[in-house]
């Protein structure tokens, strides 16, 4: 089964649980289930990309913090699918290429990519954290629908912008999250119907200074969504290390990664 990745850069559980209405309402509905999530440490956002996208803690993987500007040394989920003979692609912030791709980021070079050796193969990457979420998801859609990816990565930055400058308890990061909810109501439909399952997650949140990056609940706890067939819809108690191995279980190849069993169906 094909599969699409959402992280929603910097969104606190309790703010996606409250504000993401459309999410709520699949939800509500039976075709989604939200689960919480407890991120890794540090709570920053290099270091969980590589953990989300690989399945290793930052103290292992040793990126662990924001300007550990290296290629990783780690499996991704990019490189599985890649070797299997799958098509991967993302829409993300540029730390994603410099950590799969090529680094240091070139962006005339690197901003659009399409070459088949690399581990993510067709992408869009932007490198202002105040690139507009409309444009980044209309960016994974025109990826989705000129290569028709297996795997997909879809990576927005606004509501991680917005909590850095207004912070966690405020409406303008609240309607941040809000927006992105509307977004998805335009895209997830269109996905499920076109055979992807979705999960919907986060790096880390954010706390009231207007940062993030320890051990506060507010920092640490996370959504994670799932929509589709794949997905049992049960109770359970996932990881943020276990997504790498449960896309790829989804994805049905070859991997040495743990993964959450009770997610899937």
């Amino acid at each position: 089964m094909k599969s699409i990745l959402v992280v929603l850069d910097g969104l606190n559980y309790q703010v996606a649980q409250d504000a993401m209405g459309y999410l709520q309402a699949q939800c509500a509905a039976g075709r989604g289930r939200l689960y919480q999530l407890e991120c890794e440490l540090p709570s920053l956002s290099r270091p969980l990309y590589e953990c989300i996208l690989t399945g290793i803690t930052p103290v292992e993987s040793g990126i662990v913090h924001n300007h550990v500007d290296r290629l990783s040394t780690q499996r991704s989920i990019f490189h599985y699918a890649r070797d299997a003979g799958l098509t991967t692609a993302a829409a993300a912030y540029h730390w994603v290429s410099e950590l799969y791709n090529r680094t240091p980021f070139d962006p005339p070079r690197d901003r659009h990519t399409s070459d088949e050796s690399l581990a993510i193969q067709h992408g869009h990457f932007y490198y202002d954290d105040a690139y507009p979420d409309s444009h980044l998801f209309d960016d994974a859609e025109s990826l989705r629908r000129r290569h028709d990816p297996d795997f997909l990565l879809i990576h927005p930055m606004n509501i991680d912008d917005a909590g850095h400058k207004f912070g966690l308890s405020t409406p303008q990061y609240r309607n941040k999250a809000r927006t992105a909810d509307g977004i998805l109501s335009h895209y997830l439909g269109d996905w499920l119907e076109a055979g992807y399952q979705v999960i919907v997650t986060a790096d880390h949140g954010m706390n009231d200074d207007r940062s993030h990056g320890g051990i506060l609940p507010e920092e640490r706890q996370v959504p994670l969504f799932v929509f589709g067939s794949a997905f049992s819809m049960k109770d359970a108690e996932p990881l943020q290390t276990e997504l790498c191995g449960t896309v790829c279980q989804i994805l049905n190849i070859a991997h040495d990664k743990p993964h959450c069993a009770a997610l899937l169906a």
